[in-house]
Order: C-alpha cells, then sequence, then structure tokens
C-alpha cells in the first residue's frame, strides 16, 4: 500500500477541527450573525463547525443525526437533545403543538440504524389530529415497542435493514443490537440504557406484518388479518402448476402423454443429512411463547399437528429392507435428551426449490412416518392436479402402505383419490446409497417426464438455513416458528426474483441435447433393429406399468468363486468315477489345492497392509497383533508349500509370510514342468475371483460418493474399495501369466487410475447425463449382440440408459419452456389480484384512512 502514510494522515485528521478551528459559523456568516462554530454533523455533508442556533435549525427534520461538540483540545459527545432539539409527533416538521406532551421521564429511546440514541420527542395533545400515541409514531416511520404509553421505538430503516441483514448473513438479533451498542459508545464509558428486549419484540412483530402486508392481508377491508386461513401468507412457486393462476382452462382434456408436463415435484425434506441442526431446547412453552402466525404460512397449524402426533406417539415405524438408513432405523429411538424438537421436517417443490404452504413441522422422535405423513398431507392440499412427483431419500420404505397410512388420515387426500397418477423417486445424491433394486426402481435418470430434475432441492434449502440453527436453537416455540416463517419466506423471494436468470442457465445447460441424441440414434444404427423394437417395448412398457420386468436390472448374474469351487469340485469327482483323476495326495485334490493358494493370497495383502502402518513409535501391542498374524500365516504357508511342492515343484525363499511367492501356475516361468490342467483350474477361479471383485469394486464406487459425506464411515469404505481394487488387479495379471488362455481381456482391460470412477462419474467431471462408462462397467466386449448373453444384458441396459439420457434433455427443455411460460402467467394473474384492491382503498379514502401503496 504505497500511500498508507497519506491515508493514515486524512484519517488522523478527522479526528480534528482541522482548517475550520478559526473558521465562523456558514449559516450565520450569510446572514452577517457572528456565532461561535463548536458543533460537527457526523452524518451531514461536508465537515463545517456550526453554532448552537444553526445545528438546532439544521436538524429540525434530521434529528437522529449524531454531532459532536469542540470544547477547544478534541471533540467530545453530545445529542441533539441536549441542545433542545424536540420531535413533535401529530404535526408536520418546525410545526409546533399547542399541548404537546412529552413521555414518562422524557426519556425516549429510538433505536436507529447507525445507534441507539436518547431523544426528547413529544405526543400531539392538541385534539386536531385525535391520534393514539402509537400510531403517531407510526405515521412518522417509529415502530413502538408497546401500544400503551410507549418510550421505546425502533425506526423502519433499521427493522429493514436488520431484516434484511439477518436473511442474508443470518445474524442474529443479539448480535446486531450490541453492534448498535458499540456504534453509540465503542468505550462502554456512556452505555446506553438496555432496550434488547423490546428490539426482539419490535423485530418479531415487524416480520409478521412485513408477512401480512406482501400476502394482501389489511389491503381488502372485507378480509381482516384475524381471517387469514392457514397457508395463505406462502409465497407460491411461479413455476408450479397452479390451477387457476397459469394453467391453461382446458389443460384436464389434454392427452395423457401431455399430462405428465403438469406434475408438481413435491420433495421431502430429510432430517437425516442436515435437519438435525435444527434443534430445539426444551425451554418456554407454547403457552408462554405462542407463535403469531398460527400455521398462516409455511409452519403447519401446532395444536392440530401435536393432537395427530399425541394419537401415534406409540407407533413403529417398520425396519428398512433397503440398506440401513439412519431416518428408518433411528425412528423409534426415544427423543432427544433437553430438547423439545430434535429437528425439521419438510414437503417443498423439489424441482424449483421453494417450500410449500403449511408444510413444515418440528420432530420429536428423528424422521418419524407419522410426522412425514402429517406434513404430507398438509402440504399437496390445495393441489388439484392429476399427477405427483414424490422425492424422498428413503421413499423406498416410505411409499410402502403409504396409501392405506393417508386414507386413514383422510380418505379423500387429493394425491390418493383415485385420480391421480403418482411418482415415487429418491434425490439423486442419496440414491448410491440404496441397494440395487432400489436403485433401478427409484431413479430420476430413468423415470418419464421429470427432466433433469435431481430431486435435491431440499437438501440445498436446509443448507441456506442451517446457520440459523445456533440462535434459533435458544428460542421459545413461537419466536423459532415465527423466525424460520420469515427466512423461508425470503427464501422464497429470491427464488422467485431470480427465476430469469435460473431459467437461462437451465437452458444453457441443455445445449448437449444434440449430442445425447444422436449418441443414441448411432448407437441403435449398429445394433439389429429387431432387438431394438424388443428393447423398446420392453423400456416402454416399464414405463407405463413399473409392476412390469424393469429393463435398467441385470438379469445375468456374474460367475462367483463359491460357485466354480463347486463345480471343480464336480468335476473332480467326474475324473475319479472316470479314472483320469491327477491328484497326488489324498489330504488335499488339485482344486482345493489352487483355492486355498487364493486364499493365502487374499491374505498375504490383508498382513501386508497391516505391516505397512507399523512406524518407529508404533504401540508393543500393534506389533505384537502383527506377528502374531505373521506367525499364522507362516504355519498355513508351511503347510501349503509342502503340497506344493507336489504339485508344482519350485525353490523356496526365506521372505516374510506376506511377501512369500506362492508360485501358483500364473506366476512361474515356463521353464518350470507342471500338470497343465492346474493352470486351468487357476484360470477358472482367477476368473471368477475378476468378476466377484469387479461387483465389489462397482458396489464401492458407488457407496464412495455418499460416504464422502460422512467422515467417520468414509475410511471403511475406501478400504474395501482398495481390497477390491487390488483383488482385480491380483486377478488381471494372473490371467495375463497363465498359457494357452485368451478371449478373457476382452472382458477384463487393464486396470488404471482413470478407470476407478463412480458409476455416475466421467472423465472431466461428467455427470450421469453426460458420462463415458469406463470398462469396468462393461464387463464383456463382443461384437455380436445374440451370441453371448451376458453381454446382451449389459447392452440392453446401456442402450436404455443411453435412451433415457437422451430422453430426460428433451424433456427439460419441454419442461423448460412450459415453466417459463407458467411464470409468466402466475405474475400476470398476481399483478390482477393486487390490481383488484385498488378500488377498495379508492373508496376508503374518502374516510381518510392511511394510504396504501399498491
Amino acid at each position: 500500500m504505497p500511500e498508507r502514510e497519506r491515508y493514515l494522515e486524512e484519517m488522523i485528521s478527522l479526528d480534528g477541527c482541522g482548517s475550520h478551528i478559526s473558521a465562523k459559523c456558514p449559516c450565520c456568516a450569510f446572514e452577517r450573525v457572528n456565532g461561535h462554530p463548536e458543533y460537527e454533523c457526523l452524518d451531514c455533508w461536508g465537515r463545517e463547525l456550526r453554532c448552537r442556533k444553526c445545528t438546532i435549525a439544521m436538524h429540525i427534520i434530521h434529528p437522529l443525526h449524531r454531532i459532536r461538540r469542540w470544547n477547544g483540545e478534541y471533540f467530545e459527545r453530545s445529542t441533539l437533545k441536549a441542545l433542545g432539539v424536540r420531535m413533535q409527533l401529530g404535526h408536520p416538521p418546525g410545526v409546533s403543538c399547542a399541548n404537546p406532551q412529552p413521555c414518562f421521564n422524557d426519556d425516549f429511546i429510538i433505536i436507529d440504524e447507525w445507534g441507539i440514541h436518547s431523544v426528547g420527542l413529544d405526543y400531539c395533545q392538541c385534539g386536531i389530529q385525535n391520534q393514539t400515541r402509537f400510531v403517531q409514531l407510526l405515521r412518522h416511520r417509529l415502530y413502538p415497542a408497546t401500544t400503551t404509553n410507549p418510550k421505546t421505538a425502533a425506526t423502519f430503516r433499521c427493522l429493514e435493514t436488520f431484516e434484511l441483514l439477518s436473511y442474508e448473513s443470518k445474524v442474529s438479533s443479539f448480535e446486531y443490537y450490541h453492534v448498535l451498542v458499540r456504534l453509540t459508545d465503542n468505550t462502554g464509558i456512556h452505555p446506553s440504557k438496555n432496550r434488547y428486549p423490546q428490539f426482539l419484540l419490535m423485530i418479531r412483530q415487524w416480520r409478521y406484518l412485513k408477512m401480512l402486508k406482501c400476502s394482501g392481508r389489511g389491503h381488502d377491508p372485507n378480509k381482516p388479518a384475524t381471517s387469514t386461513r392457514p397457508g395463505e401468507c406462502a409465497l407460491l412457486c411461479p413455476a408450479c402448476p397452479q390451477p387457476g393462476k397459469n394453467l391453461p382452462d382446458d389443460w384436464r382434456e389434454l392427452p395423457d402423454d401431455k399430462k405428465c408436463v403438469f406434475s408438481p415435484f413435491l420433495g421431502s425434506g430429510g432430517v437425516t443429512e442436515v435437519n438435525f441442526r435444527l434443534k430445539r431446547k426444551d425451554v418456554s412453552s407454547d403457552k408462554v411463547d405462542p407463535d403469531l402466525g398460527h400455521g398462516f404460512a409455511y409452519f403447519v397449524e401446532e395444536t392440530e399437528y401435536k393432537q395427530y402426533l399425541s394419537e401415534h406417539q406409540n407407533d413403529m415405524d417398520p425396519k428398512s429392507n433397503c440398506s440401513r438408513h439412519d431416518a428408518v432405523d433411528l425412528s423409534n429411538a426415544k427423543p432427544g435428551q433437553q430438547h423439545a424438537a430434535t429437528g425439521v421436517g419438510m414437503i417443498e417443490c423439489a424441482r424449483h426449490n421453494m417450500k410449500r404452504p403449511r408444510s413444515v413441522g418440528d420432530l420429536q422422535r428423528s424422521e418419524r412416518y407419522c410426522n412425514m405423513e402429517f406434513l404430507f398431507w398438509k402440504g399437496p392440499l390445495d393441489i388439484d392436479l392429476k399427477a405427483f412427483v414424490i422425492s424422498y431419500d428413503i421413499v423406498c420404505q416410505w411409499s410402502i402402505n403409504l396409501q392405506t397410512r393417508m386414507a386413514a388420515l383422510d380418505h379423500t387426500f387429493i394425491v390418493f383419490n383415485g385420480k391421480a397418477c403418482v411418482k415415487f423417486l429418491v434425490p439423486k445424491f442419496h440414491l448410491p446409497a440404496h441397494i440395487v433394486k432400489c436403485r433401478n426402481n427409484f431413479s430420476f435418470n430413468y423415470a418419464l417426464g421429470v427432466g433433469r430434475t435431481d430431486g435435491e432441492a431440499p437438501e440445498r434449502g436446509w443448507a441456506e438455513i442451517n446457520p440459523l440453527a445456533m440462535s434459533t436453537k435458544e428460542m421459545g416455540p413461537g419466536s423459532r416458528r415465527d423466525t424460520l416463517d420469515a427466512h423461508f419466506g425470503d427464501y422464497n423471494w429470491r427464488k422467485i426474483i431470480g427465476m430469469g436468470n435460473n431459467f437461462l442457465n437451465s437452458l444453457a445447460a441443455t445445449s448437449d441435447v444434440v449430442d445425447h441424441v444422436l449418441a443414441h440414434r448411432e448407437l441403435e444404427s449398429s445394433l439389429p433393429q429387431d432387438t431394438v423394437r424388443e428393447w423398446t417395448a420392453t423400456v416402454v412398457a416399464w414405463e407405463t406399468d413399473p409392476l412390469m420386468p424393469n429393463p435398467f436390472e441385470v438379469r445375468v448374474e456374474v460367475p462367483t468363486q463359491a460357485a466354480v469351487r463347486r463345480d471343480l469340485a464336480e468335476a473332480e469327482a467326474r475324473d475319479l468315477a472316470s479314472g483320469k483323476d491327477f491328484t497326488l495326495d489324498n489330504n488335499i485334490s488339485p482344486s482345493v489345492f489352487i483355492s486355498s493358494g487364493l486364499d493365502l493370497e487374499a491374505e498375504q495383502r490383508a498382513v501386508k497392509v497391516e505391516a505397512s502402518k507399523i512406524w518407529l513409535h508404533s504401540q508393543d501391542r500393534q506389533k505384537t497383533k502383527l506377528q502374531l498374524r505373521n506367525n499364522a500365516l507362516s504355519r498355513k504357508i508351511v503347510t501349503w508349500t509342502r503340497f506344493q511342492q507336489l504339485y508344482i515343484p519350485t525353490k523356496k525363499a526365506p521372505l516374510p509370510p506376506h511377501a512369500y511367492p506362492l508360485w501358483l501356475p500364473s506366476s512361474i516361468t515356463h521353464k518350470v514342468v507342471f500338470d497343465m490342467r492346474l493352470a486351468d483350474i487357476e484360470h477358472k477361479l482367477r476368473f471368477a475371483q475378476a468378476c466377484e471383485s469387479l461387483e465389489s469394486l462397482r458396489q464401492n464406487l458407488q457407496m464412495r460418493a455418499y460416504l464422502r459425506k460422512f467422515k467417520d464411515r468414509f475410511s471403511r469404505g475406501q478400504g474395501a474399495n482398495t481390497c477390491a481394487q487390488n483383488v482385480l488387479s491380483s486377478a488381471i495379471v494372473a490371467l495375463s501369466m497363465l498359457l494357452g488362455k485368451v478371449g478373457w481381456e476382452q472382458e477384463f482391460k487393464p486396470l488404471v487410475e482413470s478407470n476407478i470412477r463412480e458409476i455416475s462419474e466421467a472423465d472431466d467431471g461428467q455427470s450421469e447425463g453426460k458420462r463415458l462408462i469406463s470398462w469396468v462397467w462393461k464387463t464383456v466386449q463382443h461384437s455380436e449382440v445374440n451370441d453371448n448373453e451376458a453381454f446382451r444384458d449389459t447392452l440392453c441396459i446401456e442402450w436404455c440408459k443411453s435412451r433415457a439420457r437422451a430422453m430426460r434433455f428433451i424433456e427439460e427443455i419441454e419442461l423448460l419452456s412450459v415453466e417459463m411460460a407458467w411464470v409468466i402467467h402466475f405474475l400476470k394473474w398476481r399483478a390482477t389480484w393486487w390490481r383488484s384492491f385498488s378500488k377498495t382503498w379508492m373508496q376508503m379514502a374518502m374516510k381518510a384512512l392511511p394510504a396504501v401503496v399498491v
């Protein structure tokens, strides 16, 4: 910073009078009056010092400016109240009141965005306006802390600043208030009167009233705020289908293949991921701290919600038949200690990431079915549509018997009234943690009509709200619900005003549609047309009826080592019966000999990994454990080598047990003589080992992306992944050394680093919709489709995925085009709705009520 000295000099000069120390008061000099300039305003433009009289005259309309007085040596703190400036309510600035009445003790406090001010304030009691005291304050954009003889108020600009600041930065009211305290006096010598409890009350009421105002409450005299219905103050998603607001009148008459466009995407935000941060301690109660909204916006009405939960508090959720999901397994756990709420559940728009009305509720015991079903019941109550897409991270479990449970709750529930088509899906990020069956049946990538939707909107929404957790967990129940409602409303508002850019970016992201459509056509052109027609009929049948066979499922199982060992044992039995047996020892057959060698290889790898963790300062317990494993492995190898000398005579070498060469047929040279039938046995076992390892590698790669989020579990997934890689690499090397065995290299290529990636990952970070599949996922490579059942099955699945990728891009473009039109129609409907109040207020203006800007 080359000019730091000059910058510092100028900053220091501002603490003194500078060149104004001997100047005259500029206002008095203009009027040819000699006034003593000694006061400087920190908020007015310019640094001129003015006399007391001129300072008062200039600040009649700026009563909250900060001033200081020059005492001859330095500036000392002063206030406009000390100079005699009075704020007169009920009259225009400069007009005196015939009967001004100060507040009790004349110690009125105003909280402004630049500090906390003690002001001289007079209420009007002359009777001309006949206004109550709190109304007089509101007319001057001062929000009173109470309606009875208020002595504290906050400026509208202060409340607006904190409101927006809290939405953007999640700053707490405590932090903001104490910033104002320090702005007023950063030394602590002249502390302001504590008005923090009053500020909390004012900001809570301010947010509530702003919510009512923005939703049209009070604009219609026939519908006062008390008549507000649940969810009526929530901001609706303009891009979602809203009958009567943005859909054409004849949308119900459209053909079925077009009605899928009119499907709202409802996502259930799971507490398993991030909602547990939104806890609330067991402090206060609904009686002491009720919410102001009473279910007017995003939270459900608390009384009805608690009544329903009390009726189902003994319900036990079924255990998962999929992977172990904490959301399912912990649902029957005891409530959190010292917490009235262990988290928050929500139903929201899973495509446009907007909170739905009356769809948020507190959780008491993890993610119980009864909690989420109540929210699911209340969320889509006003959506009279023909199709629904339900996205949920445990939907494979939750959807089982859901219709029966919802019928018990409300037999007229619109989603399951028999007229709507319901599609259950799992968000893309959560899907890899499910079993293969769920990954095939609940994938967004395979579902018809969903475009490029990923279903992860609830998770992104929770990430936005999570910073509030530290402040909301200490609140009472009503304060917390009102605070979260306000933040949800602002979140929706930012989504609405950003839809133009979001749609533009989404359209730009579909620029690869041509590449995927052409790639799919090229794939089809290389296939027999009868096969393509057969596969098309299969996948269309499944898209129409999910109960039909799923074409994305693998139908040809890979061979396992256990199965190959069984086949080899049966082959040995046949050799014994035919006299072709070449067993050299009655205690161990050739197949058992090779199988034992493979088992020893696996144990050697495990010991080698453990040995690599030992270093100079390792504990004796670790060294002892490793030595015991080495000893056990040595004894096994000694036993195995005795039989090895019979089948494959070799030289011994004094090496550590984990590095001892086992001299299987694949690891010896051409000069050693042994029965070639041993090589054939090893080839079969190695091939099965490679198949199993490849399958294990696929499973672990699929889990790796999900486990990255949980650092305490990642090491276990990484270890299994590395083990599968090592086994597969060893099997491939061994297969390459086996004599006279060809054809396997078409299925197992050299394993390099770029091949080891998740199924949804591709080179250059491409996603599932743009990926190039590694050979790990293409287990066979043959040109003839009908000659190899395994290859045919694999190619069928890849063809289905290629078709699905192309279709999702086409659907995305169609959805975006329709949604942009919906947004325009919705905003036009909303504008008409707002204008409908103008006539009412024109009539009410005659009654001298406050003007309302529409």
